[in-house]
């Protein structure tokens, strides 16, 4: 297949990319680099840059070949910085994507793989979460993922325009070799925050010690990347067969509290650190765990990497690479 990845030069996506080249697929890769790197583009896919919410660019980038997919990553993916900046996000992760999959709607694109968040749900009030758990997200990045969301819904009635929403838990880890991985800036994961302080031999900050969990520090359901790739892959075969707005949640249904994080970083990395205590984070729930049921059950999907310490050890194998 042709397939259009936007956000292609960041952090999941470029992973998606490289999986999908393996597997035979021509790969265009639309990003801003605004928060992605071109260094992060696999050198066999097409590389367009520019700004979905440009109107001459997306219409350049559709009007050569059609594509056969699109898998849409591109947009902030910030609680924190959401609840500074509402504006920012919804422009973004929404005007920007309505604008694209108007773009597709245009080219009688039918198949689109959404990168959403378990962000949708807010705090739960039933844990593990279902996918048809009420929807009442805590920050404006929440609610930009539920808003696309509803639009591909409406997409797909009024258009035909088939989708699968992935609703990520939390993405971590790198190329098990350390070849690939996480890189952001601002960095607001706990994993690639908590390694950087062991290599950079200084204090981590952690925020909210009062949460309503065992050790009072947030709960979250890591799923690693390469099993998120593979979630995606599925994701496209579904659409290769069924019509619909699909949405499925991508975890691994057990959860980690921060300290147990925490301690599985010293334990990868043989050594101590300092943990400074801060207040919360705004928009940040107690406890973020998955019910896989539905994708476990529906897409076969079965996460074979996202164990803890796998996860970590990845993680720190990348960031070590990358001191040298």
């Amino acid at each position: 297949m042709k397939i259009l990845v936007t956000g292609g030069a960041g952090y999941i996506g470029s992973f998606m990319v490289k999986r999908l080249l393996d597997d035979g697929h021509s790969v265009t890769v639309a990003d801003s680099l605004e928060r992605g790197y071109e260094k992060a583009v696999d050198k066999r896919a097409t590389f367009a840059k520019g700004d979905l919410n440009d109107g001459s660019f997306i219409t350049s980038l559709f009007s050569g070949d059609t594509f056969d997919a699109i898998i849409h990553f591109a947009g902030y993916i910030s609680v924190g910085e959401s609840m500074k900046d509402a504006y920012m996000y919804f422009n973004n992760n929404v005007s920007s994507s309505l604008h694209l999959i108007e773009e597709a709607r245009k080219h009688n694109i039918k198949k689109i793989v959404f990168s959403s968040s378990a962000a949708v749900y807010g705090s739960p009030v039933k844990v593990p979460i279902p996918e048809d758990h009420q929807k009442d997200p805590e920050s404006p990045y929440g609610e930009s993922k539920l808003m696309f969301e509803t639009i591909l819904k409406w997409y797909q009635r009024v258009y035909q325009l088939n989708s699968v929403s992935l609703r990520y838990f939390n993405a971590c880890g790198a190329a098990l070799d350390g070849s690939m991985g996480e890189l952001h800036d601002p960095e607001t994961h706990i994993i690639p925050n908590a390694i950087k302080a062991v290599l950079g031999n200084r204090p981590f900050t952690l925020y909210g010690s009062d949460y309503k969990t065992p050790d009072g520090t947030c709960v979250r359901d890591y799923i690693h990347v390469l099993d998120l790739v593979e979630a995606h892959v599925l994701a496209l075969s579904k659409l290769e067969k069924d019509t619909g707005a699909f949405a499925y949640n991508v975890g691994t249904g057990k959860g980690f509290s921060n300290k147990e994080v925490l301690e599985m970083v010293k334990k990868v990395s043989g050594k101590e650190f300092d943990v400074t205590m801060a207040e919360r984070r705004p928009g940040d729930a107690d406890t973020l765990v998955a019910d896989s049921t539905k994708i476990t059950t529906e897409l076969q999907f079965s996460p074979k990497n996202s164990d803890l310490e796998t996860i970590v050890n990845s993680a720190w194998q990348w960031h070590t690479k990358q001191q040298k």
